[in-house]
Parts: C-alpha cells; sequence; structure tokens
C-alpha cells in the first residue's frame, strides 16, 4: 500500500521559499555592517539620507526614511532621511518634462551633497531610475548602496556597497530587504543621539 502525499498548499510554498530565502542572508551580514557604518558616519557628521525604488520598493524606501526622520525603537532625536519616492507631483514633472529614468537621479542632484548616503532598492536590478540615481550620486560624492536581487541585473557593481538577495521571486527578495534594512537600523540606532 503506497502512502499518499498531500499536495503543497500556496500557504506552505510561500513559507518555503520564504525560510530558504531568509537561511541564504548570513552571508550578507558584513556588507549590513559596512551600511550601517556608512550611515552612522554619515548621520554624526551632519550628512543625510536618499532612498530609492520602484512600487514595492519605493514604499519600503518611504517606510525605512520614516525610521530616521521620526524614529525606529527608541526615543533620539530625529535625523534626515528622505525618501525621493514620496512627491508625487515632483516624480510626474521630472517623468513628463525629462524622462522617467531621471525621478531620482534630478533630486539626488538637488538634495544630495558629499557625505550624504544613497540608498537604492531594485528587485530586479533592471530599474533604469534606479542606476542613474546611482551613477549621479557617486559623481557628486554621496556614498552609495544598492540592494538587489535576481542576480543584480544591470545595476551588480554600480554601488560602493551591494547586498545582493539570492532568489528569483520578488515578494521574497523585497521581504529579504525589509528585514536586512530594519537590521540595518538596529545596528545604527545605537550610536545615534538622544533627545
Amino acid at each position: 500500500m503506497s502512502k499518499t502525499h498531500k499536495p503543497i498548499t500556496p500557504f506552505a510554498q510561500s513559507l518555503h521559499e520564504a525560510q530558504e530565502t531568509f537561511l541564504s542572508l548570513g552571508d550578507l551580514e558584513p556588507a549590513v555592517v559596512a551600511v550601517a557604518g556608512a550611515v552612522l558616519a554619515s548621520l554624526k557628521s551632519g550628512g543625510k539620507l536618499l532612498f530609492c525604488g520602484n512600487g514595492g520598493s519605493a514604499a519600503d524606501s518611504a517606510h525605512i526614511a520614516t525610521e530616521f526622520t521620526c524614529r525606529f525603537m527608541g526615543d533620539r532625536r530625529p535625523y534626515p532621511g528622505i525618501a525621493l519616492t514620496a512627491d508625487g507631483g515632483l516624480l510626474t514633472a521630472i517623468g513628463n518634462d525629462y524622462a522617467f529614468q531621471d525621478v531620482f537621479s534630478r533630486q539626488v542632484r538637488a538634495y544630495g551633497k558629499p557625505g550624504d548616503v544613497l540608498i537604492a532598492l531594485s528587485s530586479s536590478g533592471k530599474s533604469r531610475n534606479v542606476l542613474s540615481a546611482i551613477e549621479v550620486a557617486r559623481r557628486i560624492g554621496l556614498k552609495t548602496v544598492v540592494f538587489l536581487g535576481k542576480g543584480g541585473g544591470f545595476t551588480k557593481g554600480a554601488a560602493d556597497i551591494e547586498i545582493l538577495v539570492p532568489g528569483t521571486v520578488t515578494a521574497r527578495i523585497q521581504e529579504a530587504h525589509k528585514f536586512l534594512l530594519h537590521v540595518m537600523c538596529e545596528l545604527v540606532e545605537p550610536g545615534l543621539e538622544k533627545e
């Protein structure tokens, strides 16, 4: 008599993918620590953080910028975290008057200065506007960080610090990005000034 196997449900499949993705993140610890160091050094010297990404990564950019300007876990002074994804009027003006590829790079030119940090997110590594922002940021002296997935696409190798999440499922990559960004916040916050 043969055993019957219970079919894998969509929930179980997603849970399995998430577990595999998160178990693969251990090798990224040195890069996450490096990002935290760059962020802390910038903020302590009067710099600011700029964040960008598209779609879910745009929402994550706004989320993590908020962790710095409001607070993450403890009460402390606010620090400048700017989501380049947040102003619909500005994004549509740049996209209309110039090109969608320029929606982040033009803001980097406007707000960025040497000593600031650009943190860019692209689950595919194939976002031209993210790559353009990184290129402009490097040219004007910002430290650049990129969170990638799916092998890194054409953005692989473009930033000073790269965090490449293994895998091909966009949702799992974005979940890993958010986890790693929260870990980065946990590493940075003890070094920030209290109120």
